[in-house]
């Protein structure tokens, strides 16, 4: 993961996977994503190890052989025996490194464990900070440090989840938990995971184009401008434009969802969020009049900042074949833009 400057959280979604294969090479080389196989209940074993296959392929394949993780944080047990059928394949699995964490069960840190013991790329921890730091997750990270053992590489991934304004003390409560987990081991890097992006609803969208603080960059420039001996071993990582907690849904039905959708943009220090709508009389005028809000935003970085930002002009101007979109188009341009911000940021 040498020279990584960021982290992305992402689902291993379609959107997603369109985002990252739309990024500029060199913005690609510098990221090192960890990429979440969503949960699905209820499928039979069949189809299920066909749906996550399908979905190690396609990561695999637009990752190729750069750095990253792939994990399954709310596999149930059924999707944990699919996933210790298909993780050695290292054909289906690639170049991915599996992750694990304090609170898995033995039998997935088993399989994370080979897998990073044939692969030979390493091993992701994930330590999961959603509250308040305790310190009460140390002897189970110091007792999961010691069965991976010295002969495989390890990254701590520190998860705070969403760090909205409900939790002012977030970076502390990060740099809390790095005060106690970086003496535990030999980690390659850490990478502090933080999810900034607002949970929107209809109303919040109702006046035209809305700002919302991103507070993930606030809580990262607060453990970066620490003095910590540590510093240097620390990564950036965000949830992107979705909710920390939009990992944790399973796939819906295609065709779902509701009439509207979200235009996401990325300043610094905000997000600016803009009401698409996906179905109904005047859709089409609609989500072009609110691309073209968001093209004439003085924050607006031009068409050729990337692929996001030349879709939103092509749309503003009712430009190419491509349409106004949809929720996947929505994200993925989103992702996007946010994605090479971040990179040039930092």
């Amino acid at each position: 993961m040498a020279g990584s400057l960021y982290v992305p959280v992402l689902p291993a979604r379609q959107h997603a996977v369109d985002a990252y294969s739309r990024l500029r090479p060199d913005i690609q080389n510098t990221l090192s994503p960890v990429w979440n196989l969503p949960p699905r209940p209820g499928l039979h074993r069949a189809e299920l190890a066909s749906k996550v296959r399908r979905d190690l392929a396609e990561v695999s394949k637009v990752q190729r052989f750069r750095p990253g993780w792939v994990d399954a944080p709310f596999a149930g047990t059924e999707e944990e025996a699919v996933l210790a059928a298909l993780m050695p394949d290292a054909s289906i699995f690639g170049a991915l490194r599996p992750v694990t964490g304090p609170e898995r069960s033995e039998a997935q840190q088993a399989v994370a464990l080979a897998t990073a013991l044939t692969a030979g790329d390493g091993l992701g921890i994930r330590v999961r900070v959603p509250r308040e730091w305790d310190g009460r997750g140390c002897d189970d990270v110091q007792l999961l440090l010691e069965r991976v053992g010295p002969e495989v590489r390890v990254d701590l991934l520190l998860d705070l989840g969403a760090v909205g304004a409900d939790r002012p003390d977030a970076g502390k409560e990060a740099l809390r938990a790095l005060d106690a987990l970086v003496p535990l081991g030999a980690w390659r890097t850490a990478a502090v995971l933080s999810g900034g992006f607002p949970k929107v609803t209809r109303d919040m969208l109702d006046q035209g184009l809305c700002g919302f603080p991103r507070t993930d960059q606030a809580v990262w420039h607060e453990i970066a401008g620490s003095d910590r001996a540590y510093r240097g071993l620390l990564t950036y990582g965000d949830y992107g434009v979705q909710p920390a907690d939009a990992i944790s849904r399973s796939p819906g039905p295609a065709g779902g969802g509701p009439s509207w959708g979200v235009l996401r943009y990325t300043l610094d220090g905000a997000f600016v969020l803009g009401r698409m709508l996906a179905a109904g009389d005047g859709r089409a005028a609609h989500n072009r009049a609110t691309c073209r809000e968001l093209f004439e935003h003085a924050g607006f970085r031009g068409p050729k900042a990337s692929s996001g930002e030349s879709w939103l002009r092509d749309c503003a101007g009712g430009l190419g074949s491509g349409g106004t979109g949809n929720f996947g188009t929505w994200l993925w341009v989103g992702n996007v833009q946010h994605m090479t911000y971040v990179v040039r940021c930092l």
